[in-house]
């Protein structure tokens, strides 16, 4: 009788070997970014810092985080490839992938397609969470981790009131943005918020990606004599930046500026960013929540920069997908969607829950004061200083000599 329990037992132990072994496989979150420009390099990078660091505490239920990184080389296409192979070939669970919505808008039916849930860290596109809410049996794959343009210009103008017509007197302003998909909801809401808050709008100018001398169009913007430069530029940062810098442009530049989230930023552009103010949801000096700054001094010590925009919304994001596989008991794809639905975790953005089925927003962020809400940031001294909401901010608006600001 011992001997034949010893049989079963035996046998027991080697049924339970393939569960044990399933138990312990890792989740896998493939990463495909744009591993070369300053807002997207921050994507991969986070990503491995919170996997370490999910790790380091047991992983989830004991399988560890892996991370398998893309980089898609600002091609769309090269971003389908890639989605296709960590669905087919590499077995990802969910994907995190890129801050550019051309790409992002390629991968949202693949993702469907194949049923292999993903998250945006950083595009903006309203198309993105529109879409899901328009097909959402088949799209409810993809999630919108970070704001949408539309509340993005929302955000600006927001700061603007205080900072530019309450603080600073303007009153007109010319808009100037990159002639991508993510900047059509972008400008279409500054078109509309800026008159709301007192700022008349003398001109609207979309730049061609593929410019490389912005000085007749910071001619023709001088001739308007606006009190400011509102921005929507993110892949042609540098050179207009530098040239604005360079030729004296005396007027202020705010609004969305993606590359000067990262201090990568500063260096590339030699300091020509200085004074420039920016819309964000992080930054390295304010508390947004009890784990921004640790993360911030965790990503400058490992990488030696601070982290562009994207890098806080990549560091949350591994950890909410953590937190849903965890809930869910599973990282059966379906059963994430359900988990991912119902997420409510505070990061280093603030507290992420999504828009649900019923708005127009599907899987979107929920943006506000409770949730998630926007600073505005200068480049003062080489370093990143809040300047709005005033709860937060550590200084004090600041303009080189060459800027000339209305008088009241």
């Amino acid at each position: 009788m011992a001997k034949l329990s010893g049989i079963w037992a035996a046998a027991l132990a080697t049924a339970m070997m393939p569960l044990a072994a399933h138990a312990a496989d890792p989740i896998k979150i493939a990463v495909i970014a744009e591993a070369s420009s300053i807002s997207g390099a921050s994507i991969p990078q986070a990503a491995h810092l919170a996997a370490d660091e999910i790790n380091a505490a047991g992983g989830v239920g004991g399988r560890m985080i892996e991370i398998v990184e893309y980089d898609d080389h600002n091609s769309a296409a090269d971003a389908v490839r890639a989605f296709q192979r960590a669905a087919n070939q590499d077995h990802a669970h969910a994907v995190i992938a890129s801050y550019i919505s051309e790409v992002v808008l390629a991968l949202e039916p693949w993702s469907g397609r194949l049923k292999l849930p993903m998250i945006t860290p950083g595009a903006a596109s309203d198309d993105i969470s529109h879409r899901v809410h328009n097909d959402y049996d088949n799209l409810k794959y993809t999630f919108h981790g970070y704001l949408a343009s539309t509340f993005l210009s929302d955000s600006v103008c927001d700061g603007l009131k205080v900072v530019a017509v309450d603080q600073l007197h303007m009153k007109t302003a010319v808009v100037m943005s990159e002639d991508a998909a993510w900047t059509i909801p972008l400008d279409a809401e500054y078109l509309k918020c800026l008159p709301k808050i007192g700022i008349k709008v003398l001109d609207h100018i979309r730049l061609s990606p593929d410019t490389t001398d912005f000085t007749p169009v910071f001619n023709k913007i001088e001739g308007l004599k606006p009190d400011v430069i509102v921005t929507g530029i993110s892949h042609v940062g540098v050179q207009p930046t530098v040239q604005w810098h360079d030729q004296q442009v005396p007027i202020p530049m705010i609004g969305i500026s993606s590359q000067a989230t990262s201090s990568t930023f500063y260096k590339d552009t030699n300091g020509a960013t200085e004074s420039v103010i920016y819309q964000t949801v992080s930054a390295p000096d304010v508390a947004v929540t009890a784990k921004t700054i640790p993360f911030t001094n965790a990503f400058v010590k490992k990488y030696g920069v601070t982290p562009s925009y994207t890098g806080y919304t990549t560091y949350d994001e591994v950890y909410y997908i953590a937190d849903a596989i965890k809930r869910a008991g599973s990282s059966d794809p379906d059963k994430l969607v359900a988990a991912l639905e119902t997420t409510s975790w505070t990061g280093t953005i603030g507290k992420v829950e999504f828009y649900g089925r019923d708005s127009d927003f599907t899987h979107a962020l929920k943006v506000s004061p409770e949730y998630i809400s926007g600073l505005l940031v200068q480049w003062q001294g080489g370093k990143q200083q809040t300047v709005w909401p005033s709860n937060v901010a550590n200084a004090k608006v600041s303009f080189p000599a060459f800027v000339k600001l209305p008088t009241n």
